[in-house]
């Protein structure tokens, strides 16, 4: 039997991030319709992050709130020390990658979606299969 159950928390962090390259490629330095230069240079952004987590049963497994500031808390500058992750100069998809490993370590043996977007307008959907094998901490 598989196990469908999945909770999902929030959230937005600004960054500022480019596209090495965008500004001198070809192929995205077009000077028409679809020139997109401008990403080779740095931009803010409010990224928005949702995040899917397993659960194994339905009494709080995991706690909403509770997950929800962890996940933020990651990205947070903590006693005068750098944050535990950096939203700054990565694709979508490479913060995606940086958050999944953070959860995984944390909560290991549960499937995890990450879904992080660019000002909620365009951005990347992860799904990340728990491992064969892998324990659950429920």
């Amino acid at each position: 039997m598989t196990n469908d159950r999945m909770i999902w928390v929030q959230f937005q962090k600004e960054g500022v991030h480019y596209y090495p390259g965008a500004d001198t490629d070809p192929k995205l330095a077009t000077g028409d319709w679809d020139d997109v230069s401008f990403l080779g240079v740095p931009h803010r952004h409010i990224f928005h992050f949702r995040v899917w987590i397993e659960v194994f049963h339905n009494d709080r497994d995991i706690e909403f709130i509770q997950f929800k500031r962890w996940c933020q808390r990651l990205y947070e500058e903590v006693d005068s020390s750098t944050a535990i992750l950096e939203l700054d100069y990565k694709s979508c998809e490479m913060m995606a990658d940086d958050l999944y490993k953070q959860i995984a370590s944390e909560y290991p043996g549960r499937n995890i979606w990450i879904e992080v977007s660019e000002d909620n307008e365009n951005g990347t959907f992860i799904k990340y299969q728990k491992q064969q094998g892998d324990d659950h901490n429920g």
